[in-house]
């Protein structure tokens, strides 16, 4: 059967699936492209349950793009807070502005445009035209390269060029075939959703739910038992070990804290003073109290960080610079990482 054949019954399967089964998301409720947009970045990385109240809090919050282009660093980031890769939350900002600057306040139509948004792919500016405009635009994401590489029996690694780009064009075909439905009122829109949700809820990374898939009876995956070994993704790099050592320094009542520069992981955000440790250096020091033990990861790195309380005799590094004295009421205002944030909590916990 050939794609094209494939295509014509695959786009009325999905959408009749999707109409059906799609999730009630709050940001489903809206058609508007700042709501749509906010959702699309908070979801890079993060899971959908994960994103809901960061979503709401944020809209409640800042409900405009204006709202957004006029907030404060540190509120961005403090509703940004727990998400992670906070260089989304910056880019969306300077978005905003540049929405004011060029676009008059409106978000714009228009594919190139949305595309030359701070922070905006393909993949992001096809989910937002499709999604708010229903323009028939292609996304690929983790999902959605799951979904085709199993349908269409894609056995080549996706994250190469030419496989790649393969996928790019069988997502176009599809979301232009369901531009054609007059069964429905957003095509576009829910054709893209439904390959989304399709792979976040049946055809998932391991045991997908076969029996119950509705474009089944076109997987090629599923003819020639492939789908443990699709998508055939390339090894990721090992994680690399690094170890800190934070400390918890404590002056009448207050507590040291310093703001990370920028161009720099987690940057903008506030932190305990800390250092990279290694060799025998790594293991616990003597003399001072031990607070928490926190583990994490960041990109390739798998981090553990050791929190230490302290007072200031005990503490010889310069920890003055660039820091301030603040007591917990006023830390809990800030926006810290997320290992900092857990050692905040422990803090708060330990002085109760």
């Amino acid at each position: 059967m050939s794609h094209a054949r494939i295509n014509s019954k695959l786009a009325p399967a999905l959408l009749g699936w999707f109409a059906k089964n799609a999730r009630d998301l709050p940001w489903r409720r809206s058609r508007d492209p700042y709501a749509i947009w906010v959702s699309e970045i908070m979801l890079q990385q993060t899971q959908v349950k994960t994103v809901i109240p960061f979503w709401e809090r944020w809209m409640q919050e800042l409900p405009t793009i204006q709202s957004l282009a006029k907030a404060h660093s540190g509120k961005i980031h403090k509703l940004w807070e727990g998400l992670g890769y906070y260089t989304r939350v910056r880019n969306l900002q300077n978005a905003a502005r540049q929405i004011l600057e060029q676009h008059t306040g409106q978000f714009p139509e228009s594919f190139d445009d949305v595309l030359a948004l701070p922070g905006i792919g393909f993949y992001t500016a096809g989910a937002i035209c499709s999604i708010a405009f229903n323009q028939p635009k292609p996304i690929l994401d983790g999902n959605v390269i799951r979904v085709l590489t199993r349908l269409f029996g894609i056995a080549e690694n996706p994250r190469e060029k030419t496989t790649n780009a393969r996928l790019w064009r069988l997502a176009e075909e599809l979301v232009v075939q369901a531009s054609r439905s007059t069964s429905h009122v957003s095509p576009c829109s829910e054709l893209n959703q439904s390959l989304m949700e399709l792979g976040a809820l049946i055809c998932t990374p391991r045991s997908p739910q076969c029996t119950i898939c509705p474009v089944r009876e076109f997987c090629i995956a599923r003819k020639r038992n492939l789908q443990d070994k699709l998508p055939n993704l390339s090894k990721r790099t090992v994680a690399t070990e690094r170890r800190f050592h934070a400390f918890v320094v404590e002056r009448g009542g207050t507590f040291l804290v310093r703001q990370r520069p920028a161009g720099v992981v987690n940057a903008h955000l506030w932190e305990f003073p800390n250092v990279e440790v290694t060799g025998d250096a790594a293991q616990p020091l003597e003399g001072f109290t031990p607070l928490c033990t926190i583990k994490h990861s960041i990109t390739r790195y798998r981090i553990t960080l050791q929190a230490f309380r302290a007072n200031s005799r005990q503490v010889k590094l310069d920890l003055n610079r660039d820091g301030k004295w603040l007591r917990l009421d006023e830390l809990r205002e800030l926006s810290f990482p997320s290992a900092h944030k857990k050692i905040l909590v422990v803090l708060a916990q330990s002085t109760k």
